[in-house]
């Protein structure tokens, strides 16, 4: 059950760096990895699909030193996800953390 919680937060998280700049799998593991998520390829690949074919994301393969590289961007519908999404955080962190804040 706590993987399927957490599993709801590295997808805004995904979400969220793709709104910044373009981001590719191995650069969202590490970033997810310094705040102490453990994805493996094997979650983190098919969790990218999944948000390309929702629409959330869109992906363009890059040539890099020789090697293909995905790099997935937000579109227009996963940046209103987005910031929904953040919305919901704040008032949940409000709620849940109160004076903790």
């Amino acid at each position: 059950m706590l993987r399927d919680i957490f599993l709801g937060f590295i997808r805004v998280h995904i979400l969220y760096h793709a709104s910044l700049s373009p981001v590719y799998g191995l650069e969202l593991i590490e970033e997810l990895e310094s705040h102490g998520y453990h994805v493996s390829p094997g979650t983190m690949y098919p969790i990218l699909q999944k948000l390309e074919q929702s629409g959330l994301l869109v992906s363009e393969k890059v040539n890099v030193e020789g090697k293909i590289r995905k790099y997935y961007s937000i579109t227009e519908e996963g940046n209103n996800v987005l910031l929904e999404s953040k919305k919901r955080i704040r008032e949940l962190a409000l709620e849940v953390l109160g004076e903790d804040l």
